[in-house]
């Protein structure tokens, strides 16, 4: 990195003075210079341009574990850390994945629902203790919820609801509740 200053602004101010000013002795940069480049150099260049040559094929998408496969099925004997270090240096990175709501980490807010039953899911009888959940799924017109509530006696699903929106009400089902003449006992939600 210094020799490459110093050969980028010799002729400007000449070898010598740059040296003082950044104390590195001169013979230092004529050595550099003059020694021919190392081994590693001239595999790493070969293995740059092989490395920048999939990834481009590719679209830019594959990432230093995906590029060392492809590279060894052409037949490069090429460690993984040679490639990760190679496309770290020149900047080329693979395309991660979208990543999905989260809706795995428990609620902190005054929305959260107090756990009612404190982690005891055994009951007596059908009716007596529900537990209800929920799922998505990516579709093409973006995520779809399913909640669904279930009795822990019978594990009998007795209720769900599809919707757009994890704020969706639950009135349907709460309606269908009562209707049904099924008793008000605790509901517990998972958390998030």
């Amino acid at each position: 990195m210094i020799v490459d200053y110093i050969q980028a602004h010799r002729h400007r101010f000449g070898v010598e003075p740059i040296c003082a000013v950044l104390q590195v002795a001169p013979s230092t940069y004529y050595a550099a210079t003059s020694r021919p480049p190392s081994a590693r150099s001239i595999t790493d260049a070969a293995s740059s341009a092989l490395i920048e040559q999939v990834h481009g094929a590719n679209y830019g998408v594959y990432g230093a574990r995906k590029a060392h496969a492809e590279l060894r099925r052409q037949g490069h004997q090429i460690a993984r850390c040679t490639v990760e270090r190679l496309m770290r240096s020149a900047g080329l990175r693979g395309i991660t994945r979208a990543k999905g709501p989260r809706t795995t980490v428990a609620g902190t807010g005054p929305e959260t629902r107090p756990d009612l039953v404190e982690r005891d899911f055994t009951a007596t009888g059908p009716n007596r203790l529900w537990v209800a959940d929920i799922t998505y799924c990516r579709t093409f017109s973006g995520w779809a919820y399913a909640s669904f509530v279930i009795d822990v006696f019978s594990r009998r699903v007795v209720g769900w609801q599809v919707s757009k929106s994890l704020r969706a009400p639950t009135s349907r089902w709460t309606r269908w509740r009562w209707a049904c003449g099924t008793a008000p006992g605790p509901v517990r939600t998972w958390p998030g």
